[in-house]
């Protein structure tokens, strides 16, 4: 069974600092695009920043130049530097990833993880 754990939410000023990290875990073949999602309230989830299966990082617009994704393959791993975090980043942080199972033939399944709330407020 895969899991995806997520870490690091939590409260910050605005102006300030935070760091999430997500780590697939399980029987896995492979992990191919891994990214962070976020849903305020009484708003739909939204793209925040995301790898592609090819390695290409995109973010969301409203987040560019202050959010920063990376990735550790080797850990399944997947990291979000949020800097100059504003009011409007309050929501909950998803993340999700693209997992191949151990299966014959091989095949590809959404994961998401479980939430970890990011409030940002003074």
């Amino acid at each position: 069974q895969v899991q995806l754990v997520e870490s690091g939410g939590g409260l910050v000023q605005p102006g300030g600092s935070l760091g999430l990290s997500c780590a697939a875990s399980g029987s896995m073949f492979s992990v191919n695009a891994m990214g962070w999602y976020r849903q305020a309230p009484g708003k739909q989830r939204e793209l925040v920043a995301g790898f592609t299966s090819g390695g290409s990082a995109n973010y969301a617009d409203s987040v560019k130049g202050r959010f920063s994704i990376s990735r550790d393959i080797a850990k399944n791993t997947v990291y979000l530097q949020m800097n100059s975090l504003k009011p409007e980043d309050t929501a909950i942080y998803y993340c999700n990833a693209g997992v191949v199972l151990r299966t014959s033939p091989l095949r590809e399944y959404l994961y998401w993880g479980q939430g970890t709330q990011v409030t940002v407020s003074s």
